[in-house]
């Protein structure tokens, strides 16, 4: 995998944060769906008298275009890196500068100097996963390290496949499928990549996001989705496997950042250096299955992800996985059109 390095220090925080008798008051979430701890969110309503509300969203298109609306009520959303950028360079965000924040020190020198914001000073690390191959081995046994599974599936699998409704990561698997590069503008291979999906898509029994229901259930036999809800639907049904697509995947880190427009926004600081206590962080993770870029997180994490396959690369598809950046506007709309007829 591209992890990014850094060699950047975290600053010694100098902002003060208010115990829980002083803090009170509101704060509203935006996140994805059934990514969210309770237990978490119980945590930090009672350890600063805080009253949190939490509304889900089901793609990082969705999210920005709420926010881009106003009038939102949101305090903190928490985007892939690739729409952090947009978030910033729109001026959506504010800067709450949480490199100046007491728990800084805990987030890992590898998610410091990222380039989707260098030195985090909107941001801080929420989940890292990557899309890969969740199969129901009693279904199939064949090589499930590949995105013919979904592109072009086998016959035991034809007509119980799910495919994550995620434009970007959908796009990035096809491309790479086709020997292509993210945010390439090869006319030719586009339509190669175009009518590959629009061919495969009846093959596929739905688009959405049920998996961690209906995999273990077998109402799926083959998703192609995103690692952590293929752990935890391993975790209701052993006969479920991970595939990591040798062809290419996309990796993703969602990180939490202040609204500028938040009604809220020291709340929202508190809950931003709450998460990255390592105690905390182990919480998110402990949910939703995911790795976090929190330092000593590890140590608190249950031992049904120490040392899940769903988390570890193997060495020989550390290569295949790449972070998305962000495309140019004349990319993104070729990529929305090839989405679009898709979606018809």
């Amino acid at each position: 995998m591209k992890w990014m390095t850094t060699t950047a220090t975290a600053l010694i925080a100098t902002l003060a944060f208010a115990g829980a008798a002083s803090a009170a008051g509101e704060l509203n979430i935006y996140n994805w769906g059934d990514y969210t701890s309770p237990e978490l969110i119980k945590k930090f309503e009672q350890q600063f008298d805080v009253k949190v509300t939490v509304t889900d969203y089901d793609s990082n298109d969705t999210a920005l275009a709420k926010i881009r609306t106003g009038g939102h009520g949101f305090d903190v959303v928490v985007p892939s890196s690739n729409y952090l950028q947009i978030f910033i360079k729109e001026g959506l965000l504010a800067e709450a500068r949480p490199d100046q924040m007491e728990n800084f020190k805990n987030v890992d020198e590898r998610w410091v100097n990222v380039d989707w914001d260098p030195g985090r000073h909107y941001s801080v690390p929420w989940q890292i996963g990557f899309s890969g191959i969740g199969i129901n081995t009693k279904v199939y046994g064949g090589d499930i390290n590949t995105s013919a599974i979904w592109l072009d599936p086998p016959q035991e699998l034809v007509g119980k496949i799910n495919v994550e409704p995620e434009m970007n990561d959908v796009l990035f698997a096809t491309i790479k499928y086709f020997g292509g590069e993210w945010c390439t503008e090869d006319k030719e291979l586009l339509k190669k990549v175009r009518d590959k999906l629009v061919e495969a898509k009846p093959k596929w029994l739905a688009m959405d996001y049920s998996v961690t229901e209906k995999l273990p259930a077998g109402d799926y036999s083959a998703v192609y989705y995103w690692n952590g809800a293929i752990l935890r639907s391993r975790l209701k049904n052993p006969d479920i496997k991970f595939g990591y697509p040798k062809e290419g995947f996309p990796i993703f880190m969602d990180s939490v950042a202040l609204l500028k427009d938040a009604k809220n926004p020291e709340n929202a600081k508190l809950f931003m250096n709450f998460i990255m206590e390592p105690e905390n962080a182990a919480l998110i993770s402990a949910f939703a299955k995911y790795a976090n870029g929190i330092k000593g997180s590890a140590d608190f994490m249950p031992a049904d992800m120490k040392d899940a396959p769903e988390l570890i690369v193997p060495a020989e598809f550390e290569k295949a996985g790449e972070f998305l950046s962000s495309c140019s506007p004349e990319v993104a709309n070729l990529y929305t059109r090839i989405w679009t007829e898709v979606q018809k």
